[in-house]
């Protein structure tokens, strides 16, 4: 049984030499989505989630919504335990598995290979999991001997087919992703769409930052909306309806 539930979540970080000018917070407030609760001398302490609370449970695939910096990579970043909240609790239960940013994990300097085995172990798995998974990895991310070659040599294609194959390997409990469709070329983006939809039917909890509409009319039961630090709960008439306003569609 997976289980994901936050209980007044805050999460707050700093901004260095960030004086009180009146421009420069009006541009932070904007880009982070967040508040400025308080500043002392050249630091500003940025609120980019405040009291968050709800709980997921087996079966909910969640959209979170908002315009560009409302924290929706926050939230993720919060409940796959790479940000620390400064108060509330967060309960995990089920193996997590993120694709939160495509390229996150490899190191340039390591071959393809030595990276599937970093990334696997990062992911959570066993050196045996990840030797078992190899041929699958090599089969979708079609790299052939560029897996022998370092990283750094690939295009930036090259290495989201690596990466999105090592993430996609993994079966979990809750799988966080954000919006990652539409990278890499045609044939790409087809294969990566089988492969999600195939991985999304098996997990547990599914929690999808996105601004595509299609996305989540045909991923999503349940709509968080993020603003300011801030989450409402939607219906998903209510969604769409808050979706097209956005985009004027």
């Amino acid at each position: 049984m997976a289980r994901l539930t936050l209980k007044n979540v805050t999460v707050q970080y700093p901004i260095y030499n960030s004086r009180s000018f009146s421009l420069r917070n009006q541009i932070m407030r904007v880009s982070t989505g967040g508040r400025i609760e308080s500043e002392a001398g050249q630091v500003s302490v940025v609120t980019a989630l405040k009291d968050v609370s709800f709980d997921l449970r087996d079966g909910d695939a969640v959209a979170l919504m908002g315009h560009n910096g409302a924290g929706k990579s926050t939230m993720l970043r919060t409940l796959a335990g790479v940000y620390t909240p400064i108060s509330g609790q967060i309960v995990r239960e089920g193996r997590v598995s993120t694709m939160l940013e495509l390229g996150a994990g490899i190191d340039g300097e390591l071959s393809g290979y030595e990276n599937i085995t970093r990334m696997g172990v990062l992911l959570g798995m066993s050196l045996k999991e990840i030797e078992a998974h190899v041929p699958d990895i090599e089969q979708f991310c079609q790299l052939g001997d560029f897996l022998r070659l370092p990283v750094r040599t690939y295009s930036s294609g090259m290495s989201t087919r690596l990466m999105f194959a090592v993430a996609t390997t993994v079966q979990p409990d809750i799988l966080l992703v954000d919006e990652i469709f539409g990278m890499g070329d045609a044939e790409f983006q087809v294969n990566a769409k089988r492969r999600m939809e195939s991985l999304i039917e098996k997990v547990g909890i599914f929690v999808f930052a996105t601004h595509n509409d299609e996305l989540i009319e045909r991923y999503c039961n349940r709509f968080f909306r993020l603003e300011h630090g801030h989450v409402r709960e939607m219906t998903r008439d209510e969604a769409l309806a808050a979706h097209f306003a956005a985009t004027g569609r």
